[in-house]
């Protein structure tokens, strides 16, 4: 597939594959990089803001990477901004580096949590929180909330958003809860929630929504994001 980005470098913050295939069904070319974080150290009150509080500490955790990196490695400088920094650091930008100057690197960093009845949920701490948690999903309403971070690293621009999705589910059945768990992937997402898995679909009734933000990265958001970035000064 074309490339969507002539105009700029992209490095997608995630090991999630599933973000990883949305981007690059979207025509992106991309580099990956995660942040290590300690997600539970962030806490706020509001799902919303806690999704995107942890998609900017993702970026921010990234960004410092990468300053490491560049500062080990001085024969082959790197522009490499955090929005709250990049006035310090462009000073320190010598006027001959080599770096393409008409070429932005954009930094894609996210996070997702599900809400059910109102609670929030992240990855799941043990087998039986996973069960419990695909077992109940028909008895109640869920929704995923995903949220988006696009920082420039050249300019230090960052734009963020969120995006929630509502779910519906039948019943899902012991057999099939017990065929996740032994997969093992359910344990690794928030929620234990994959409704694009072959297994789950057919429990799935209604999802108001789009399935790509379902699956953590919300594909008009992230364009938008994008665009707003590369237009800001």
């Amino acid at each position: 597939m074309e490339s969507n980005q002539p105009h700029f470098k992209l490095i997608l913050g995630s090991s999630s594959i599933a973000r990883r295939q949305i981007l690059t069904d979207m025509g992106y070319q991309f580099t990956l990089m995660s942040a290590d974080i300690d997600e539970k150290s962030i806490r706020k009150e509001k799902p919303e803001e806690l999704v995107l509080a942890l998609a900017e500490a993702k970026a921010d955790a990234i960004v410092s990477k990468l300053l490491t990196t560049e500062c080990a490695n001085e024969e082959q400088p790197t522009v490499l901004i955090a929005s709250d920094t990049a006035e310090a650091i462009m000073q320190r930008i010598p006027n001959g580096d080599n770096v393409e100057e008409d070429k932005s690197t954009l930094l894609i960093t996210c996070d997702q949590v599900v809400v059910y009845e109102d609670a929030v949920r992240e990855k799941p701490s043990s087998v039986e929180e996973a069960r419990e948690y695909i077992r109940g999903y028909y008895k109640g309403h869920t929704a995923t909330v995903s949220s988006v971070a696009v920082t420039n690293l050249k300019t230090g621009v960052r734009k963020g958003g969120v995006d929630r999705v509502e779910i519906y589910f039948n019943e899902i059945p012991e057999e099939t809860i017990e065929k996740l768990i032994e997969e093992g992937m359910v344990l690794k997402v928030a929620g234990a929630l994959l409704i694009e898995h072959p297994l789950i679909l057919p429990c799935v009734k209604e999802v108001v929504g789009t399935t790509d933000s379902v699956m953590g990265l919300p594909k008009e958001l992230t364009e938008k994001l994008i665009k707003e970035v590369l237009a800001s000064t």
